[in-house]
């Protein structure tokens, strides 16, 4: 059997809140909304190990859809996904910069 395809890293975990639907990253105190507080696994055990407490908060109904995405660093230190998909999923829509997260968290 083939290993699970993972992005390059470093990279960050993703999901959705099961109650609210929002779009949440893994963080130092479980869970959080504003991307620059999330966890960035910069090598293959601490990939494992946010894919291991996605796992678990998935079995736990917390979350549903955990998964790594590729990020890098920008200017100011805090974590920037690499592909458009991700960073429309993380800031909200790039047409309304005064909608999602982007305007929620001043990004």
């Amino acid at each position: 059997m083939a290993a699970p395809k993972r992005p390059n890293l470093p990279a960050i975990l993703v999901a959705s809140d099961l109650l609210e639907g929002e779009v949440v990253f893994a963080a130092e105190q479980g869970w959080t909304r504003d991307l620059r507080q999330a966890l960035v696994a910069s090598d293959e055990l601490a990939a494992q190990a946010l894919e291991r407490f996605g796992a678990t908060e998935f079995l736990h109904a917390k979350v549903v859809d955990p998964y790594l995405v590729a990020v890098e660093t920008g200017a100011d230190g805090a974590p920037r996904p690499r592909h458009y998909r991700e960073v429309l999923r993380a800031l909200g829509p790039s047409v309304r910069p005064d909608l999602g997260k982007q305007a929620d968290f001043q990004i």
